[in-house]
């Protein structure tokens, strides 16, 4: 018997790069709701087609969600049932999600997260750093504010966790380096889950050193030790 209950909004976590890290749960909740809303409909639809699932697939995203929410919101109102995922990971962490769950949430409308896979705490556990206490900060400001919350970042006192693209890696550890000094402990991991997946631990500047000669490719997390 079906668990989906109306009208209700799913939001759920799908794999980072193995396919395999899906829930049995997730699995079941995309095939019997109404609705995928989809961060990128080609990439959801490979998954959804590797499951076969065969749910319709619409596009939501960051460059209209502002517009969308309102009326998804009141679909979801009138009692349909719908899945939120992003391309990878869980939805809300760095992807749309906010405002959709916001909207649902003053307007009556049930939401429900998943548990499931999401970047930065296979990272933060592999990386040997502690993370009995850290802060998530995410994607820094590609300019304006980005000294500021580096500043701010440098002076925490437990680790802390950043994402970044593959092509602004040097940039960002040479500025870690600037701020953290040269003795501070991190740790970069690239492609998680998958077949070329690397978890290096080491000071700042041996970590440039080690990414300055090697193409970098995948999704970055970036982990700092404390002061």
């Amino acid at each position: 018997m079906s668990n989906v209950q109306r009208p209700m909004l799913y939001i759920v976590p799908t794999p980072i790069g193995n396919l395999e890290d899906i829930t049995l749960r997730a699995i079941r909740i995309l095939k019997e709701v109404s609705v995928v809303l989809a961060e990128d409909t080609r990439t959801s639809k490979r998954l959804l087609d590797h499951y076969e699932i065969k749910t319709h697939l619409r596009a939501f995203h960051a460059h209209n969600e502002h517009a969308k929410v309102e009326h998804v919101v009141d679909e979801l109102a009138s009692g349909m049932t719908m899945a939120l995922i992003s391309d990878a990971g869980t939805p809300g962490i760095s992807d749309p999600g906010f405002l959709l769950a916001r909207a649902c949430q003053r307007r009556g409308v049930r939401v429900e997260c998943l548990p499931g896979a999401t970047a930065f705490v296979p990272a933060l556990v592999a990386s040997g750093l502690p993370c009995d206490t850290f802060h998530f900060e995410g994607f820094l400001p590609h300019k304006k504010g980005r000294q500021t919350r580096l500043k701010y970042l440098s002076a925490l006192p437990h680790t802390f966790v950043l994402y970044e693209s593959p092509f602004r890696l040097v940039k960002c550890l040479e500025e870690l380096i600037a701020h953290c000094g040269v003795e501070r402990q991190a740790c970069v991991a690239r492609e998680l889950s998958k077949k070329f997946e690397e978890v290096k631990t080491a000071p700042l500047p041996e970590l440039l050193t080690h990414f300055t000669s090697k193409e970098v490719k995948g999704e970055i997390v970036v982990v700092v030790s404390g002061v």
